[in-house]
């Protein structure tokens, strides 16, 4: 039987590279496609934009700090001009409720006039139904915002009173309310009517 010889590798045998990571041929990478080599020159060499030229030059923060103002002023101008408006939107409402009250209430105005003629004869005594319906209605109205005025003794105001009648007194120097026949009556902003009286005026007229 022919005995087959087995070699030892010598020294001019070629041994193969083992395979896997250790056997990577070493080397730069390969450049991914698409990445630009720049180096610091061409940064440098590149055009400025003229935004960057503003920046450089120190003019975009003062015309940036321009514009903001512009905007703060016109914000504060619109701000105002929403609350005066807003104001002037409650007023009027407020005054068409006063309106719509007055127009509800005015035609009680002569149970009123009943009401305080029948007080200065002495027919409202305390205690008397008559006089606890008579608190009960002038206390409901109240509640509805209508005011009377029209006191004996107050200056004559043309605005506020109407003169049915002038008595000439001694000694009179400021036309004074002598007497008032029915009082007058408004509620908030709103004359319902003007109040009655009797004006002093001097002797000599």
């Amino acid at each position: 039987m022919a005995n087959e010889e087995q070699r030892t590798p010598g020294m001019g045998d070629e041994v193969p590279a083992a395979a896997g990571p250790e056997g990577a041929t070493s080397g730069p990478a390969p450049q991914a496609e698409g990445d630009v080599d720049l180096t610091v020159e061409d940064i440098l060499g590149q055009e400025q934009t003229d935004d960057a030229r503003s920046a450089e030059d120190g003019d975009a923060p003062a015309e940036a700090t321009d514009v903001a103002n512009e905007y703060l002023e016109d914000l504060r101008r619109v701000n105002a001009e929403y609350a005066k408006c807003r104001k002037r939107t409650e007023e009027r409402r407020a005054i068409e409720q006063q309106r719509a009250t007055a127009a509800v209430l005015t035609p009680l105005l002569g149970v009123l006039d009943d009401l305080d003629r029948a007080d200065a004869h002495g027919d409202l005594v305390e205690g008397t139904p008559f006089h606890a319906i008579a608190q009960k209605l002038r206390g409901s109205l109240e509640r509805f915002g209508l005011e009377s005025y029209g006191e004996v003794g107050d200056l004559f105001d043309p605005a506020l009173h109407e003169a049915i009648a002038q008595v000439p007194v001694p000694g009179t120097e400021a036309h004074t309310v002598l007497d008032v026949i029915e009082r007058g009556y408004r509620i908030g902003g709103v004359e319902l009517r003007a109040a009655k009286v009797a004006v002093a005026v001097g002797a000599d007229g």
